[in-house]
């Protein structure tokens, strides 16, 4: 049974008025249980438990240093295309912003991976748009076999794929699989996604389990947080994660707690999820999973970064660009747009006049500009310790 079909028996608008209503004593006992249920997760993510918050961070810290160490893996995206085919009201690369794009050659994403490399990252995160034409799956297993020799570490962040192209993918040496289901709200989910594949939404809430059964050994997921009720969006990501720790328990899973960010297309978010908010989510998230690899991108300013690497974080960006070529410069002398699939050049267009100075558009603002070196600095000063990379390609030879 896929996970698509227990979602549909899942009672989430019932635990999350659950959890609105939670009393002290429901945060207690969730706090004091060996086994935690999604409940006792709707309990701390609470209202009353935000009075417990200290004790969750407390607790949090711990069991974190316990399982993990003090240590803070760091990662990259490496932005392959910004090309797409979807329509997605809230992302920079919706298929009708007219914004500049750019698809890398295979080379040139040898040299962004090159520059990430000299900066010390050995993990990288390749993501694209979706969009067969310009991104295909042989192009994405080129990608992959050109870096599988220099880069240990190497995951996706792509469109959703049938299993026969992942495990292509997962022989080249891919190694993980990132899919955010960006709102887990069925409704919102069809008023966010206006046309292109991305609409079918049980598609892809099953396409972590389609990259398992490829052979990935890493499984990423998460929400968009500021699309739909953020206690909403957290059960669920909660139900896929306990879902996934059962029947794909030989992958390690991760999960990741972006929020909304300024992009192409000026999308205002529709729901707010406060800084203190976040910190109440890494802890719950945490005490519940505590296995299961949280992550935190530069989607986060700088000061609430640091401030949430004791509590529960274990994997962290550093020095991100979210457009093609954004390390390098790479692809600047191929910038277009594209309509209708088709590439149109910039011409005598005021952009074209100032090519020289333009790059491809980002996904996203992020928030956290400082290099991936004064992260790595400022983990140490906080006493933990920076790891670059994990796993080695000699291990899968």
């Amino acid at each position: 049974m896929s996970f698509v079909s227990e979602f549909n028996e899942l009672p989430l608008e019932t635990l999350r008025e659950r959890s609105l209503s939670a009393t002290a004593n429901n945060v207690s006992e969730g706090l004091a249980t060996s086994r935690a249920r999604l409940a006792d997760f709707a309990a701390l993510i609470s209202p009353a438990a935000s009075e417990w918050l200290e004790s969750m961070c407390h607790r949090s810290q711990a069991l974190t240093q316990q399982r993990f160490g003090k240590v803070i893996r760091l990662f990259a995206p490496l932005y392959l295309s910004n090309e797409c085919i979807n329509n997605c009201k809230y992302c920079g690369f919706s298929r009708d912003n007219p914004i500049l794009r750019v698809t890398l050659t295979v080379e040139e994403v040898l040299r962004e991976a090159r520059a990430l490399k000299q900066q010390g990252f050995r993990n990288i995160l390749l993501v694209a748009g979706e969009h067969p034409k310009f991104v295909s799956t042989n192009y994405l297993v080129d990608c992959v076999r050109a870096l599988h020799a220099e880069i240990p570490s190497i995951s996706l962040e792509v469109g959703p794929m049938e299993t026969g192209d992942y495990r292509a993918l997962a022989q080249a040496g891919g190694e993980g699989l990132v899919v955010y289901q960006e709102t887990y709200q069925r409704a919102v989910y069809a008023e966010m996604h206006t046309s292109g594949p991305k609409r079918d939404f049980e598609w892809r809430m099953e396409t972590p389990e389609r990259a398992y059964a490829a052979g990935f050994r890493r499984l990423g997921i998460g929400a968009l947080f500021g699309l739909a009720d953020w206690r909403y969006e957290a059960l669920s990501v909660a139900a896929h994660a306990e879902f996934l720790l059962r029947n794909c328990w030989k992958a390690q899973l991760t999960i990741s707690l972006p929020r909304l960010r300024p992009c192409a297309g000026e999308f205002e978010p529709l729901t707010r999820m406060s800084d203190r908010d976040l910190v109440q989510l890494v802890c719950a998230f945490r005490l519940v999973f505590p296995d299961v690899g949280l992550v935190l991108s530069t989607r986060e300013p700088a000061k609430l970064r640091d401030g949430l690497i004791p509590l529960g974080i274990t994997l962290m960006s550093a020095g991100s660009h979210t457009e093609p070529g954004g390390y390098t410069g790479a692809g600047k002398e191929h910038l277009h747009q594209t309509v209708r699939g088709r590439i149109v050049d910039l011409g005598a267009s005021e952009w074209a006049t100032a090519k020289s100075e333009a790059h491809a558009t980002g996904q996203f603002d992020i928030a956290d500009e400082r290099s991936p070196q004064e992260v790595a600095d400022r983990i140490r000063r906080l006493g933990y310790e920076p790891v670059w990379k994990d796993w080695d390609a000699a291990l899968t030879a």
